[in-house]
């Protein structure tokens, strides 16, 4: 748990005697003449209103918020002469802390006396700082002070923390601490909903398959871990974005931590028997604060916007950027097609993986994965070698760059083999890697001094080790330098799990939790200092990303979506965080549409390349040819099936929408039909997409973001003029099966 200790100095005063002499004070008289007038400084455009006895309120141009003498937060949006929000007033504050298994929550602030500030700089140069202090009646020896800060570069949004002192005279045990705690009401926007009839986006990755955006209901909950390392299945799950986020069609709200190194803490959400929904950021110990001694919980924000998870997504990911987090930038290689050779699964063959280049070629694709099952334990990575023998890997890499063909390899960092669990792929055992039994002190080790479990059920290596960041930029260099490869499929890319080995001497179990960044950024930059065009692709199997990982990769993935909509979420969602002209790869297109057998076996049968191109995500499949019998039939591609791939991966070729600027134009759960719409070469692209469970619609659609002046209208899917529309009114009456793509260019 991040924490921060204070003491209090001894108070002093610090004298300054002056001394003139007639010359000096004509000196001064002189340079007083000559010296410009210095320039004023600029003001910050926030306003701060305190009334007595009332709340403390901070507006911008386009929000207020008001932080109440209980403590609780709320936030409303300005539109015009209206103020919307979704936050309900609260008996309680936004803060409590446990202690002793007692929560304490009655503090109540001092606003009147409240201390204003110019900002700390987090985020901009013009902004305020206001520093609160409360007390609690029912334990006063424990002081509390909210820091809220809000900045002119980011007027939607409010960064908070808050921290406890201890003023008494013996020890104070913290068992947690939660903030930002609302009570969300879709009927403060619109009186014949219920309370929590709006949208919620939640980035924990805490289920493989488990829908990221949902539509809140009355028995809703979700507990939203983050950085946790979850055994709530065979394939231990675990990471996430520190992000909460809800919306109905007039206003949204989101809460999350606002700091740029990933953070081991909950964001639960929960309807509440009134209907009301409640989020909060929860943060467990135990920390123990000595007398005199203060803890300070991480920066966490607030913010309010007019959307739907997009926009508070976006503002997110530029708070990090503000803050000093670099994104990588994008390669040509990263918007290119890709084929998956997944589609053999794990005993594939040289023999099958080389067949399958003709097909690549006649279709236009450039980029192949060899996916796994090619290495004989995970941690070491290498060749099987009754697949692989002596080095036949590195002529398959050779065979398919004499065609053209540029070929990333897949595998896991940070997990191995260490003779303990099953392969949940296989059934087989796993088996002791030579990375473990040489270095066993490199393993995480769990609260009982045994090898904990990381995704898959496997040991895992700790990336705060020095020597365990030095063995993955070996491997990187023996992969891309040694094998030519061009790049890496990082699949099960999750988290870690906490770290209590002794040898490493860690400062906090949470340090490994914390480094694992440090992992991927290593094989980013190897990989980009040898070859500069390569792929760095990063997939958190059924999930929502990681931010330890997240600014170090340069493709993101749609992560084995279970179905065509998670398709589209998820490249809606990474275009958000990433940047609008981010490339995002859709995953294999058979997995749009899928028939789930188990949580580990599924038949997929997806064709859905709309769901794909037309929200700009890369197009991808696994398809397997020629006919290798009954195992692989639904995959096969058959010559049924190579028109309709033929097809579609020419008019991404075509198109590469991919390449283009992602606009946020159309809000998920109220815009029917689902639509987006993307930017590019001077014309606009619009895709629309019939309701789930629904393969027709016909009505009007609205075309926006259009510049002034009339559009000729095509179905570039089928070629075919639909009309033509001008900014005045920018409608067309449409009916589609399922989807609708369509290009608006200038007349």
């Amino acid at each position: 748990m991040t924490r921060f200790v204070f003491r209090d100095p001894a108070s002093g005063r610090r004298g300054t005697m002056l001394l003139f002499s007639l010359s000096l004070l004509c000196l001064a008289v002189v340079l007083a003449c000559t010296r410009k007038t210095p320039e004023s400084k600029p003001e910050a455009a926030s306003q701060i209103q305190i009334t007595s006895g009332g709340p403390l309120v901070m507006r911008t141009p386009v929000a207020e918020f008001r932080f109440n003498p209980n403590g609780s937060l709320q936030a409303s949006l300005l539109r015009g002469s209206e103020t919307i929000t979704l936050d309900d007033l609260q008996s309680a504050g936004s803060n409590s802390v446990t202690i002793s298994e007692k929560e304490v929550s009655d503090f109540s602030f001092d606003v009147e006396h409240a201390k204003i500030s110019p900002a700390s700089g987090r985020l901009g140069s013009l902004g305020k700082q206001i520093e609160i202090s409360g007390k609690s009646n029912s334990s006063p020896d424990l002081q509390s002070t909210a820091f809220l800060e809000i900045y002119d570069d980011f007027p939607s949004v409010l960064l908070s923390s808050v921290s406890f002192k201890n003023s008494g005279t013996g020890d104070v045990s913290i068992d947690k601490v939660v903030t930002q705690r609302h009570w969300f009401n879709a009927s403060l926007s619109d009186h014949s909903a219920a309370p929590y009839s709006m949208w919620s986006f939640h980035g924990s990755s805490e289920a493989w398959g488990k829908d990221d955006v949902v539509a809140l209901d009355a028995k809703y909950r979700r507990d939203n871990p983050m950085q946790t390392m979850l055994h709530n299945d065979e394939n231990q799950t675990g990471g996430g974005i520190p992000v909460v986020a809800f919306w109905t069609d007039a206003v949204g709200e989101a809460i999350g931590h606002a700091e740029t190194v990933p953070l081991k803490l909950s964001m639960p959400v929960k309807t509440q028997l009134s209907g009301q929904v409640s989020a909060s950021i929860s943060l467990d110990g135990p920390v123990i604060l000595h007398p005199g001694e203060t803890y300070t919980s991480p920066v966490t924000f607030l913010t309010i916007f007019h959307g739907d998870f997009y926009e508070p997504l976006s503002t997110y990911s530029k708070i990090l950027q503000k803050r000093g987090l670099s994104l990588a930038h994008a390669t040509e290689g990263d918007y290119q097609a890709n084929w998956c050779g997944w589609g053999y699964e794990m005993d594939f063959t040289p023999k099958q993986m080389l067949g399958t280049i003709p097909k690549l070629k006649e279709l236009g694709l450039k980029w192949a994965t060899l996916d796994a099952g090619w290495f004989r334990a995970r941690g070491d990575w290498e060749p099987r070698t009754d697949t692989f023998p002596d080095d036949s890997l590195q002529k398959v890499v050779k065979a398919f760059h004499d065609e053209g063909i540029k070929i990333t390899l897949w595998w896991i960092p940070l997990v191995a083999e260490d003779g303990r669990g099953k392969d949940i792929l296989n059934h087989r055992p796993y088996q002791l890697s030579k990375v473990v039994r040489d270095h066993p002190d490199w393993l995480i080790l769990g609260k009982d001094g045994k090898p904990a479990r990381a995704t898959a059920d496997l040991g895992a290596l700790c990336p705060a080790v020095p020597e365990v960041q030095q063995y993955y930029k070996q491997l990187t260099e023996r992969f891309i330098r040694d094998w030519d490869f061009d790049g890496h499929k990082l699949d099960f890319s999750y988290t870690v799990p906490a770290c209590y080995n002794p040898k490493h001497h860690h400062q906090s179990p949470n340090d490994s939790i914390a480094a694992v960044g440090n992992v991927y950024k290593i094989i980013l930059d190897t990989t980009r200092a040898l070859k500069p065009n390569s792929v760095t692709q990063a997939c958190p199997c059924g999930t929502p990303p990681s931010l330890a990982w997240l600014p170090y990769i340069d493709q993101a993935v749609t992560a084995d979506p279970v179905g065509a909509r998670q398709v589209r979420l998820r490249t809606k969602m990474y275009k958000a965080l990433l940047g609008p002209q981010a490339p995002v790869y859709g995953d294999h297109v058979e997995l749009t549409e899928m028939e789930m057998i188990n949580t580990l076996h599924e038949i997929d049968k997806g064709q859905d390349f709309a769901s794909e191109v037309g929200v700009g995500a890369v197009v991808g499949t696994k398809f397997t040819w020629p006919d290798y019998g009954p195992k692989f039939r639904m995959v096969e591609l058959t010559p049924q099936k190579e028109q309709h791939w033929k097809k579609w991966i020419g008019i991404y070729n075509s198109k590469m929408l991919s390449k283009g600027e992602f606009l946020d134009l159309y809000v998920y759960g109220y815009d029917i039909p689902e639509g987006y719409a993307i930017a590019k070469g001077g014309r606009t692209y619009y895709a629309f997409y019939a309701p789930e469970k629904q393969k027709n619609w016909a009505g009007e659609i609205e075309l926006r973001g259009l510049k002034p002046g009339s559009y000729t209208v095509t179905d570039y899917e089928h070629d075919k003029q639909l009309g033509t529309v001008d900014t005045g009114s920018p409608r067309i009456k449409v009916s589609f099966n399922e989807h609708l793509l369509l290009e608006a260019t200038p007349q």
